[in-house]
C-alpha cells in the first residue's frame, strides 16, 4: 500500500478549504449592500444629490405603456441621433462641408476631413442602395482647400479690421498753442 506523501492534497481539508471560501464570498454579498449603503450616505453627506436635473419633477414618461426600446428612443432624442440612409446623410453633409471645414483651424486637418467625406461617397458608390438614389459626388480635395484658404483669409482680415484701434484724432497746431 503507498504512503500519502505531503503533495497529494488531503479530501476533507480540500473540502474544508471549498466550503470555507463559499462561506467567505457569502460574507461578502451580505456586507456588500451595507457597503453601498455607507457609499450613498457619504454621497448625501458630501452634496453630490443636491441640485440634479430633473429634482422634484415627476419622472418622465411614467404610466404610459412599456415600450421596450425606450432606452435607444432617449439616447436618439438626448444625444441628437439622426439616422438617415446613406444617399441622404451623405447629401446632408455635403451641404454642411464648408461650414464644418471652417471651424477646423489647419489645413492637414481640411485635408483629412475632405478625404474621409470622398472616401465614404466613394464606398457608398460601391454598394447597394437602400433609399433613394445617390446623387452626391466627391469633393476635389485641391479646390475646396483653396476655397478655405480664402473664407480663412477673409475671416483674419475682418476679425483684423474690427480689432484695430481707430485711429486718434489729430489735434490742430493752433489749438496746441493757445491750449485749446
Amino acid at each position: 500500500m503507498p504512503e500519502p506523501d505531503d503533495t497529494t492534497p488531503d479530501p476533507a481539508s480540500e473540502r474544508e478549504r471549498r466550503e470555507a471560501e463559499k462561506a467567505a464570498a457569502r460574507a461578502r454579498i451580505e456586507q456588500q449592500h451595507t457597503w453601498v449603503d455607507l457609499q450613498v450616505r457619504q454621497a448625501m453627506a458630501r452634496g453630490d444629490f443636491d441640485n440634479l436635473p430633473g429634482a422634484g419633477k415627476p419622472l418622465k414618461g411614467l404610466g404610459e405603456h412599456y415600450d421596450p426600446d425606450w432606452w435607444v428612443k432617449q439616447l436618439v432624442e438626448r444625444e441628437r441621433i439622426t439616422v438617415l440612409p446613406p444617399a441622404l446623410q451623405l447629401r446632408k453633409d455635403d451641404a454642411e462641408l464648408d461650414d464644418r471645414i471652417d471651424e477646423l483651424a489647419s489645413e492637414r486637418d481640411v485635408r483629412e476631413f475632405v478625404q474621409d467625406f470622398n472616401e465614404r461617397v466613394i464606398r457608398a458608390r460601391y454598394t447597394p442602395v437602400d433609399g433613394p438614389p445617390l446623387i452626391t459626388m466627391p469633393r476635389d480635395l485641391e479646390s475646396t482647400v483653396a476655397e478655405w484658404r480664402e473664407r480663412r483669409d477673409a475671416r483674419r482680415r475682418t476679425t483684423a479690421a474690427a480689432a484695430a484701434p481707430p485711429p486718434a484724432p489729430r489735434r490742430r497746431w493752433w489749438r496746441r498753442r493757445h491750449g485749446r
